[in-house]
């Protein structure tokens, strides 16, 4: 189990396998974290599934429009969509795309960010600079690693629930 530090800029993700504890970075990334915690306290990524999963590369998930729906019609459109809040700015920092960080996923405009976020299988530096870092895996990302594979996969894990874990009793 993780030792969490911060329990207000932490995130508890079950998946099918076990729960991944994610520490967000407040301090890096304020805005996206911010969203983040919106979004989890809303249960808006209650049962998203990950729609992009590139083995050695990375997991991407969080399109709260398209991704929690079963038809295969709205599965091949999961990855299109955000919430319904505004774009976000881009955050960019210093902190390298490493093995377990979560980065904003977004359009080619780096002020696209919305809801999607990817988490890195391995350290992917080429991304550094050009996409947000907010959060990283400090437990459970063996659960991550067991995601299953495809864009989209034939049958897409999801996330059971997102939480916040200073809500967690």
């Amino acid at each position: 189990m993780a030792e969490i530090k911060d329990p207000e800029n932490t995130i508890l993700m079950e998946l099918k396998d076990g729960t991944v504890t994610i520490e967000l970075l407040a301090d890096v990334a304020p805005k996206h974290v911010e969203r983040m915690k919106d979004l989890a306290r809303a249960g808006a990524y209650d049962n998203v599934c990950f729609h992009r999963v590139i083995d050695g590369f990375m997991a991407q998930t969080g399109d709260v429009a398209h991704g929690n729906m079963e038809k295969e019609f709205n599965l091949r459109r999961a990855g299109t969509g955000g919430s319904e809040h505004p774009d976000l700015p881009a955050e960019f920092s210093k902190l390298p795309h490493d093995r377990g960080t979560l980065g904003a996923a977004r359009s080619q405009n780096p002020n696209s960010a919305n809801s999607q976020f990817f988490i890195n299988f391995k350290d992917n530096h080429f991304l550094n600079g050009q996409y947000t870092v907010y959060g990283r895996v400090i437990g459970g990302m063996e659960h991550v690693d067991a995601i299953t594979r495809g864009e989209p996969p034939a049958t897409p894990d999801r996330m059971i629930s997102v939480k916040v874990a200073a809500d967690v009793a």
